[in-house]
């Protein structure tokens, strides 16, 4: 009995951990316009029928970024579909919404901003343990023959993966 109750509660430790994170968006347009160089996880605060659009995968953050006033960092322009059964009490798409980091981390990338000329890119937006958390990103901005290098590098792997021994 004892033996049963051990290997139970370990099948679900193990499920636990393999489901705890699920990625609803992933920002790929910022792995193509940006070299990403540090990355935070973040919490977001959020209003109940955002959280059900997020859960829904109402979202886009395709040309979202991040600044830090005050302290506290904010995320502008990720759109975030309005609930169909939201009614009155719906939220504004674009709003801007705070997210919640360490003061260290903070710190951290403020130093980076005003020293090196990096920008907050959000990168992934997932659900840990039924939050909201975002992947943000320390990035600088590619130059056209960086991404040029990124395509030819790519369609080069592909060929070479597809067994096509091509320079």
């Amino acid at each position: 009995m004892v033996n049963n109750f051990f290997f139970a509660n370990k099948k679900a430790l193990v499920y636990n951990e393999l489901m705890s994170k699920k990625v609803v968006s992933t920002n790929r347009k910022a792995f193509h316009d940006y070299l990403i160089f540090d990355k935070f996880i973040a919490g977001i605060v959020l209003t109940g029928t955002e959280i059900k659009s997020i859960r829904k995968g109402m979202l886009n953050l395709k040309d979202s970024f991040a600044k830090i006033e005050d302290g506290e960092v904010f995320l502008y322009n990720m759109h975030i579909s309005p609930y169909e059964q939201g009614n009155r009490y719906n939220h504004e798409p674009e709003r801007v919404r705070k997210l919640l980091l360490n003061k260290n981390e903070i710190m951290k990338m403020l130093g980076k901003i005003k020293k090196e000329g990096y920008t907050i890119v959000p990168l992934e937006l997932f659900l840990s343990n039924g939050f909201a958390k975002i992947e943000i990103g320390l990035a600088k901005g590619k130059k056209l023959y960086d991404k040029r290098e990124a395509i030819a590098k790519k369609t080069q792997e592909r060929n070479i993966a597809r067994g096509k021994y091509s320079s």
